[in-house]
């Protein structure tokens, strides 16, 4: 079976490794968001008048924005249609509030505009919801067996499963940047910031999307792992 349960110290040590460089990242955004909260804005628009005016501009009349508890807590339901907004965005006058707001109205828009990335990551959701918790226990039962085709085949599920999730997030990359610059766009054209509050959105959503590029790489570093992993169980 091998040790830890066939998967093989490296799996701990990419995990670790990608931990690490996501919570620098995480740090790195808090940090910078905590500084551009500072920025107040020259209109005086809360993070909710700001995403109410967005989405009113869009034409867009049956998504809500609501108020939801936490820090960076901040995401569109396209099952709710609502654009939910922590309460520090939800409520505050800056520049970080207002990067926010139109970023979660910029996925609003994709979804009133039919974007296929955003249709695609979608689909994938209830499935990846299942198969994420399960494909790392599929693998190990794979490995954990003696050996032969069953062996095999139970692994290269798990790996398949773990593969969706991959997927999910290379997907989500361009359905986070394009909303990113669908907002950007939205506050240079309406005149909604200044240089300086401008400059400071664009970078507090430059590095919100560093996260999903970390996710992105972490996790095919660790799809190509495993499959390797489970090949060699094959010979």
């Amino acid at each position: 079976m091998g040790y830890y349960y066939g998967i093989g110290g490296e799996f701990y040590l990419i995990a670790f490794v990608f931990a690490v460089i996501s919570m620098i990242v995480s740090q790195r955004l808090k940090s910078k968001f905590k500084t551009y909260s500072k920025i107040q804005l020259r209109n005086g628009l809360s993070g909710a008048e700001i995403a109410e005016k967005m989405l009113a501009d869009h034409g867009i009349r049956d998504v809500k924005v609501v108020s939801v508890k936490g820090m960076l807590t901040d995401h569109y339901n396209p099952m709710k249609k609502t654009v939910n907004l922590s309460e520090s965005v939800y409520n505050e006058r800056n520049a970080a509030a207002a990067a926010v707001a139109a970023h979660e109205c910029g996925h609003a828009v994709q979804h009133a505009q039919g974007y296929e990335w955003l249709k695609m990551r979608s689909v994938l959701v209830p499935m990846v919801s299942v198969a994420s918790n399960m494909s790392i226990w599929v693998i190990i039962i794979g490995l954990g067996l003696f050996g032969g085709t069953q062996s095999y085949t139970i692994a290269s599920i798990g790996v398949a499963m773990f593969g969706l999730g991959t997927l999910f997030s290379f997907i989500t990359l361009p359905v986070e940047y394009d909303a990113s610059n669908r907002a950007m766009a939205w506050l240079r054209r309406k005149n909604m910031v200044g240089q300086q509050e401008f400059a400071a959105a664009k970078d507090s959503l430059k590095w919100a999307a560093r996260t999903y590029v970390v996710a992105a790489i972490g996790s095919l570093a660790t799809l190509i792992y495993l499959a390797l992993r489970v090949s060699s169980q094959r010979r």
